[in-house]
């Protein structure tokens, strides 16, 4: 625990902020200060309860960016827990460990533990769903099917692609151990299913307490093929998507990762475990469907499916060694040679020096190149709070919506300095309040270079490079003249 900790809080501000992380927190501030705004997400087709739990972490940390990404810190802690325990129950004590070291070291988990979104706590509530799944497939219990539906309806609140689960559900009952019960113990277990889906349709029904419910459909339809746009080229979507996996995943969960998760599989297939089939197709079938059906694809949205396979690279690390004939003490030695490496020298990167040179090109142009980072925005807040107490400030900002203005509303929160948002230029709105006020423009100086008149650069904070080769973008504050 004490390593998991090591690779996820230091520095944990150091790389940008990310355009949904800005999203997700102010949206937080505003339900925090507004209690009849608690269901704000969903206007946007957003399910609330990762905002709903930063609230507390806003109240006892200064920095709302801090509070933001130490939620998913805590949320990767849950995954972990999850990891040790489910593999303990599958596969013994041995694999629970080298799963859990893996979920520890490995640069997708540690990338996306660090950062304030969502789909880490999905993940938590996922690996969760499976354990009791599997537990409730061996001892169909009330107790259980209750514990499992409340996960099931926790994980639909956070991200509406949990409802993956419970589709996926029926599948735990391979893991049904017949002979040990009676002739009814199958029928028991399917109406206890049924209650475990029934208390999560409840919890996710619960969003129709706040206004526009139906967009969290509608917005769905902006980002999923529907089965009908995919008729006469069913694998449109899924070959392009294939060659992303192919390069995050050599990256993200590097090769002795890979290499150790085939060998799992190959064991999985000779032990003819139940248990760990039904992991396996739990891991499996959700990134099937999202490689299948989804317009955007990004490597955060497969992070649910990350520690089961990290489960399968444990038992095939243990396998392997277990076939060694060495004493126990230097076969850990062997593994740690082996998964530490690559992983601990992407991690290094990322907590010191981001970004790391492994991480993929989209997810380094997105999370540190594009206009979706957000560089400075801090400094550029204390900057404007201290102008602000000698004469009224206003700030104009590129973009309505995302990394701008939310990134940089969230450390004014509360500061009285009033945002006017804008497109790629300065509107004809901001030229306005300069006449009255001192009056300032946060952008990306790529988009609005050209269209500026009248402006003094105060500040710039230069992003990270384009290793291609094509000329770098920064976050510019200027200062607005009439």
């Amino acid at each position: 625990m004490a390593g998991y900790f090591i690779l996820r809080l230091p520095n944990l501000t150091l790389q940008p902020i990310f355009a949904d992380e800005a999203i997700y927190i102010r949206w937080a501030q505003v339900m925090r200060a507004e209690p009849t705004l608690r269901f704000v997400s969903v206007s946007d087709g957003k399910t609330p309860l990762f905002m709903w739990a930063m609230i507390p972490f806003l109240k006892i940390f200064s920095d709302p960016l801090f509070a933001g990404r130490f939620l998913s810190v805590i949320s990767g802690m849950f995954t972990l827990m999850g990891v040790y325990f489910l593999a303990r129950k599958i596969f013994g004590k041995s694999t629970a460990f080298w799963a859990s070291l893996l979920y520890v070291i490995t640069p997708y988990t540690v990338f996306f533990d660090r950062i304030g979104l969502v789909d880490s706590m999905l993940a938590g509530f996922t690996i969760w769903i499976i354990y009791f799944a599997l537990w409730l497939a061996k001892s169909p219990r009330l107790d259980l099917a209750m514990i499992l539906g409340y996960l099931m309806g926790g994980a639909i609140l956070t991200k509406t692609p949990g409802i993956v689960n419970l589709l996926i559900l029926p599948i735990s009952a391979i893991a049904f151990a017949r002979n040990k019960f009676k002739k009814h113990g199958l029928v028991r277990l399917v109406l206890l299913m049924i209650v475990a889906i029934g208390i999560a349709e409840v919890m996710y029904n619960m969003l129709r307490l706040g206004p526009q419910f139906q967009m969290l459909s509608s917005r769905n339809a902006d980002y999923v093929f529907s089965p009908l746009e995919l008729i006469g080229r069913p694998l449109d979507p899924f070959l392009p998507h294939f060659g992303d996996i192919k390069d995050w995943f050599p990256k993200l969960l590097t090769w002795p990762v890979l290499g150790f998760l085939a060998a799992g599989c190959w064991f999985l297939v000779k032990t003819k475990n139940k248990m760990g089939y039904v992991l396996f197709l739990w891991g499996l079938i959700p990134l099937l469907i999202e490689m299948a059906f989804l317009k955007t694809f990004t490597a955060r949205y497969l992070l649910s499916s990350i520690p089961p396979l990290l489960i399968f690279s444990g038992f095939g690390i243990n396998e392997i060694l277990n076939r060694v004939k060495i004493s126990s003490l230097y076969k850990v030695f062997l593994g740690l040679i082996i998964v530490l490496p690559l992983a601990l020298n992407f991690d290094y990167q990322l907590l010191f020096s981001p970004p790391p040179k492994d991480l993929p090109k989209e997810e380094r142009k997105g999370y540190f190149e594009d206009w979706t980072a957000g560089y400075g925005f801090k400094e550029i807040a204390s900057f404007l709070v201290e102008q602000n107490e000698k004469q009224k400030v206003v700030v104009g900002t590129e973009g309505s919506f995302g990394t701008l203005p939310d990134g940089l509303q969230i450390y004014l929160d509360k500061s009285g300095i009033a945002i006017v948002a804008s497109q790629a230029t300065i509107s004809a709105q901001v030229r306005n309040a300069a006449k009255d006020y001192v009056t300032f423009f946060v952008g990306n100086k790529n988009n609005i270079n050209g269209k500026t008149r009248d402006v003094k650069l105060i500040k710039e904070f230069v992003k990270a490079k384009p290793l291609d080769g094509s000329p770098g973008d920064s976050t510019v504050l200027y200062q607005v003249f009439p």
